[in-house]
């Protein structure tokens, strides 16, 4: 049976639009907050300097450069809805802009030699958190050249000298200091010049890795819900082929013995008589469909709502049956349980679709690997449930084995890579998907190599037995997702 698009695309949802659309994820209205905390600041600082202190600076100058600022953040929420999503050139144009302007304030205030001088960095580390790399590359380029500016061409530093000592230059700041210049060595401003451009590269680049890889994983983890969502729509279509059934069958009931009736008092010659007799046979045919339907959604409730551990192996493993690589399942108590204890029966799970798919992934992945043989042991014991999935492969290659889990590490030869599921193909995120399934369900993964002589993977999965038994008893509070 083959489905129409309307119907895929309910099985299979779209990603969210912030995954497929722009590559951007900053917001005007963080621009626009940022830049009033910075107005905000700028003003508090000139005004206790110039009358709190009695440094004097270019009042006037300092105010129209933040007013500018102001009236910017005025036209852009007049203009624009807070929710408005920046490009990557409209964010550059802000921060951009941003730089500038602070850039003006410090030539007005003595250069690299005004201590505020560092502050040069903060906007390239926040295009780093949501920005494109080449767009942070061109605004910490803007932030080294203006500061390379500053080391040379400025305003005086406002500064003072106090004349007097006592208690009451506490209380009359402005009475004890006169404005007057000072000279700072070179040497010093060009530590300072250093000092700021490390500060942009380092914090710069500290910060988009550490966005980058959060990036990633908000990624990975949009395309497991989506997986696993996939997963639950397909599990539920049975349940409503049932409840299509028990819905139309009234309906098709009165169809068929209203056209009993009227087949009565027609007669064959009648024209309407063979019309009559194929929607008699066509209501029947319906009939029987909806039997058949609601007969195996009830069949898989009442058998597959519920699986022993081994029947849910069998159904992970039926669809890989025909591949030339054969797959040996075996199921037992563990070593050292007593036959005919309460621990020795076999655990019984409900059918989770998440534990399904994670399953059949590292089975799959044991299947491109192998080279003669994969095989699934199923063991458990009072205390836990353990599924080893074994192939005789080449094994997990060392330097990526404590890295396997995360999102976008595979270790699938390129050859392979055009094989393998539309929008995961070579990505590493079948391994992370399966993974972080499992663990949603209480498991835990361990990966190992077969030891030597022996060549190939060894993936185990452990659930406590009453987590693998009662669902509800599992607890995410450790999990990714």
């Amino acid at each position: 049976m083959s489905l129409t698009e309307t119907q895929q695309a309910t099985i299979d949802p779209a990603p969210p639009e912030w995954l497929r659309a722009g590559d951007s994820r900053l917001r005007l209205h963080t621009i626009v907050r940022l830049r009033w905390l910075a107005v905000v600041g700028q003003s508090l600082t000139i005004v206790a300097v110039h009358w709190g202190l009695g440094m004097t600076v270019p009042i006037g100058w300092c105010f129209a450069v933040i007013a500018l600022s102001a009236w910017l953040n005025v036209a852009l929420r007049i203009r624009f809805p807070e929710s408005q999503r920046l490009t990557a050139r409209s964010a550059f144009l802000m921060l951009g802009f941003d730089i500038i302007q602070l850039a003006a304030l410090l030539y007005l205030t003595g250069g690299l030699e005004n201590p505020f001088a560092f502050l040069l960095v903060a906007p390239v580390a926040v295009s780093a958190s949501a920005l494109p790399l080449r767009t942070t590359i061109a605004l910490g380029l803007l932030a080294i050249a203006a500061a390379s500016l500053l080391a040379y061409v400025h305003y005086p530093l406002p500064w003072c000298h106090h004349t007097n000592t006592g208690p009451e230059i506490f209380h009359h700041p402005i009475a004890w200091c006169h404005s007057q210049t000072i000279a700072i060595p070179q040497i010093y401003v060009l530590g300072v010049w250093a000092a700021v451009v490390l500060g942009i590269v380092f914090i710069g680049f500290y910060t988009w890795r550490t966005a980058q890889e959060n990036r990633r994983m908000a990624e990975a983890l949009a395309a497991t819900e989506m997986v696993l969502a996939r997963e639950q729509r397909l599990s539920a279509l049975d349940g409503m082929a049932a409840a299509a059934a028990h819905g139309l069958g009234t309906p098709l009931a009165t169809i068929a013995v209203a056209t009993k009736e009227l087949l009565h008092a027609a007669k064959e010659g009648d024209p309407i008589y063979d019309d009559l007799l194929l929607v008699r046979h066509q209501a029947e045919r319906c009939r029987d469909i909806l039997k058949e339907l609601s007969a195996r959604a009830e069949e898989l409730d009442t058998i597959l709502s519920r699986l022993p551990v081994s029947h849910l192996i069998d159904e992970v493993v039926e669809p890989y049956r025909p591949l030339a690589v054969p797959i040996k399942v075996t199921a037992a108590p563990q070593l050292g349980v007593y036959p005919n204890s309460d621990a020795a029966r076999e655990p019984v799970a409900d059918r989770n679709p998440g534990v399904l798919y994670g399953l059949g992934n590292l089975i799959e992945n044991a299947l491109d690997f192998a080279k003669e043989e994969v095989n699934v042991d199923a063991s458990w014991s009072r205390d836990e449930v353990r599924i080893v999935v074994t192939d005789d492969g080449d094994g997990f290659p060392p330097d990526v084995l404590e890295q396997l889990g995360e999102p976008f590490v595979t270790t699938r030869p390129a050859a392979t890579i055009d094989h393998d599921e539309p929008g995961h193909a070579g990505m590493g995120l079948g391994f992370f998907i399966a993974k972080t399934l499992l663990e949603r369900s209480c498991a835990r993964l361990e990966l190992a190599n077969r030891p030597e002589p022996e060549t190939g993977a060894v993936v185990t999965v452990i659930w406590p037995r009453k987590a693998f038994e009662e669902p509800h008893c599992c607890h995410h509070t450790d999990l990714a997702i």
